[in-house]
Order: structure tokens, then C-alpha cells, then sequence
């Protein structure tokens, strides 16, 4: 019950904190519903952050119109892996610098390609291979630089439990 609430808890934060930066013109470049999931992974372990990973995009997605229902999608894949990497590199290494670098690489590799392979299906015009993965990749330099400050930051004032 206890994991449950905190999944709550995040969920929360992964719809609060967009609309914050989105108000001042900062969302897409700063990531900001990408740290409550990072914080779920690590705090509640890999398969309740995936679950925050898959529900917060789409609930955000129907109820502030943030992300769009497209990008949402594409989120569907990339946050639950942000969870489920993070999760399992800090169970392996205990440093969450470390863990947070591999899953926002992984994850950001993920949106790239999700993006690739979505785009026709949406009709959207095709793009060459590389470009979605390396577009996300800088695009999101902000914002992996600012999860690689405010989760170890967190994680060290607040100590997760070791039995996630």
C-alpha cells in the first residue's frame, strides 16, 4: 500500500511540475515530468516506476493537453524505461549520477527511435534515421543536466530502502 501511495505521490508531481515549466516556456528542453519518474524507479524499484513511466504522459496527455496525445505516445516507452534502467543501475552500482546518466541515455535513444518508427504510422513526414534520436539527445541537454543535479541530490538527503 505504502509503494502504491508514492506512486500517487509522483504520478502528482509528473503533472504538477510540467505545467510549471510549460507556463514559462520550459518544458520540451527541460524534461521536468522525467524526475518524478527517476525518483519512482529508484525509490519504489523498477516496476512501479515503469507503472508511473506509463501512466503520467497519458494521464497528463487527457488532462492538461500536455504532452500532446502523439508525444505522449512516444513517452509510453521512453519514461518506464527511464524507470526500469535507473532502477536497476542503482541497485547495481548505489550512485545515483551514474544511475540517472544510463537511463537518460537509454531513454533518450528510446524516444528517438520510437519517434522514427511513429511518425509514418501518424502520417507525419518521414525523417531521416538518426535525426529524432540525436534531435532528442540535444534537445534535452537541459534537461538531463538538470536531472543529473536534482535526483542524486534527493536521493542522497533522502536515503531510499534497499528492499525496492
Amino acid at each position: 500500500m505504502r509503494k502504491l501511495s508514492l506512486a500517487g505521490l509522483f504520478v502528482s508531481l509528473g503533472l504538477v511540475l510540467p505545467i510549471g515549466f510549460h507556463s514559462l516556456g520550459l518544458g520540451s528542453s527541460f524534461l521536468p515530468m522525467h524526475i518524478p519518474v527517476l525518483l519512482a524507479g529508484i525509490y519504489l524499484g523498477w516496476r512501479f516506476g515503469a507503472l508511473v513511466g506509463v501512466v503520467t504522459p497519458l494521464l497528463s496527455a487527457v488532462l492538461t493537453g500536455m504532452p500532446p496525445l502523439t508525444v505522449a505516445f512516444m513517452m509510453v516507452v521512453e519514461l518506464p524505461l527511464y524507470a526500469v534502467t535507473v532502477s536497476l543501475l542503482y541497485r547495481w552500482s548505489k550512485n545515483a549520477l551514474v544511475s540517472v546518466a544510463g537511463a537518460a541515455l537509454v531513454g533518450r535513444l528510446a524516444y528517438g527511435l520510437t519517434a522514427y518508427l511513429l511518425f509514418p504510422i501518424l502520417g507525419l513526414p518521414p525523417v531521416r534515421p538518426l535525426y529524432p534520436v540525436t534531435a532528442g539527445l540535444i534537445s534535452a541537454i537541459p534537461g538531463v543536466v538538470a536531472q543529473l543535479a536534482v535526483v542524486p541530490l534527493l536521493v542522497g538527503r533522502f536515503k531510499p530502502e534497499r528492499n525496492v
